[in-house]
């Protein structure tokens, strides 16, 4: 039998950068993944946004947290994950929007945000060539940006084995006993391994692995497209984002990676639920249409490829993150609805800290761990909804 202090379930966007810190806080710690490498979940079809801008208290402190991780990583590590602070760039183009944003940034600035509204003409300055018929503003704020989910995963992922983190990949995970109300091992299908605490960031994946250990959680796969471009010359630098919705498409977003390619990703409206990865032939012309409508220049840059990934969805596009009453040192870390990059670093750090002091005894932390355990509940009742997704 092989004992660790934390055995991990998902080597994604967050079980990868949870690993390290839990490591570099000298805990002895074992990620188990099912994939042959590391994030090859949706770690691998994230676009890269890293934004604190969000409605939700949680949301805005962990992504706070997680740009620090970001802004700072190739002066800490010495490597480059293309981190660039771009900023996001939220337009209205009616009064209905303008009102929503405006009433937004009470609560935003009231976080600690560094975002404010701006009219037409700064649009125009931060990303120019876009449409300014009916355009009457937006909010941006300059200190959101975003990297490549790939390099930074890998990054962590050498990070996490100098520091002593055992990855074992190609094992499903297949049983959780339990003694009472613990975890006392998890089984794969090519070992067994007792831990004082685990994990579950399996992803899409996380309702079946919680149920193993008689926990129910609302996560459910839900299938988005996105695609790439040729690299061009420089010309956008935020995180472009149009909450509309337009017929079978809700919101989308697209920017200019450091190194020239122009990433986009839209929301299908309905939601489309399973874990189908092929692309369809419907994303790009409807994406790409309401792209080229918004900013015309784009029309003629070559598209290379597109891919369809899987949001970990909640019922209110909120994460699952704390212990479970039925397997009380089982941490759930999950149903990040897309967002899983840019709350996986942020993230990361502070559970970190939750797994190092042991089990919980009763009574609620402090601070932002608090405010996550708080409205990140599993027990909570899932009502209402993200303002920005």
């Amino acid at each position: 039998m092989n004992s660790y202090d934390v055995v991990i379930i998902g080597s994604g966007s967050v079980g990868t950068p949870l690993s390290y810190f839990c490591a570099k806080r000298g805990l002895k710690v074992l990620v188990v993944d099912k994939e042959c490498s590391w994030g090859r979940g949706q770690n691998r079809a994230a676009i890269g946004g890293v934004r604190a801008t969000f409605s939700d208290p949680a949301k805005i402190g962990v992504c706070a947290e997680s740009l620090a991780v970001a802004s700072g990583f190739q002066e800490e590590h010495g490597v480059d994950i293309e981190w660039r602070r771009g900023g996001y760039l939220f337009v209205a183009y009616d009064a209905e929007r303008e009102k929503a944003f405006k009433e937004l940034l009470e609560v935003q600035k009231a976080e600690g945000l560094e975002i404010d509204w701006i009219g037409p003409d700064r649009v125009a300055e931060l990303a120019p060539g876009i449409s300014t018929e009916g355009l009457l503003g937006g909010t941006f704020s300059p200190g959101d940006g975003y990297a490549s989910s790939l390099k930074t995963n890998t990054a962590f992922h050498s990070l996490a084995l100098r520091a002593g983190v055992e990855f074992r990949f190609g094992e499903t995970v297949t049983g959780i006993v339990k003694d009472g109300s613990k975890v006392r091992r998890i089984k794969t299908d090519k070992g067994s391994y007792e831990a004082t605490a685990f994990v579950n960031a399996a992803g899409i994946k996380a309702a079946d692995v919680a149920a193993m250990a008689g926990v129910n959680i609302p996560v459910r796969p839900d299938m988005h497209e996105a695609a790439v471009t040729e690299p061009v010359e420089r010309f956008l630098e935020p995180m472009l984002v149009d909450i509309r919705s337009e017929g079978p498409s809700g919101n989308y977003y697209f920017y200019q990676t450091a190194t020239g390619q122009i990433v986009f990703c839209i929301t299908p409206s309905p939601q489309l639920w399973g874990a189908d990865i092929d692309h369809t032939s419907s994303f790009l012309p409807l994406c790409a249409g309401r792209m080229v409508r918004l900013y015309p220049r784009l029309a003629s840059i070559k598209v290379r490829r597109t891919w369809r990934g899987m949001y970990p969805m909640t019922p209110d596009g909120q994460p699952i993150v704390g212990y479970s009453d039925e397997a009380e040192n089982l941490l759930l870390a999950t149903g990040m609805c897309g967002q899983g990059f840019m709350l996986g670093l942020g993230l990361g750090n502070l559970l970190a800290g939750l797994l190092a002091d042991g089990a919980p005894k009763g009574g609620s932390p402090e601070g932002l761990l608090g405010t996550v355990l708080r409205l990140w509940s599993p027990y909570r009742k899932f009502e209402g909804m993200e303002a920005l997704g």
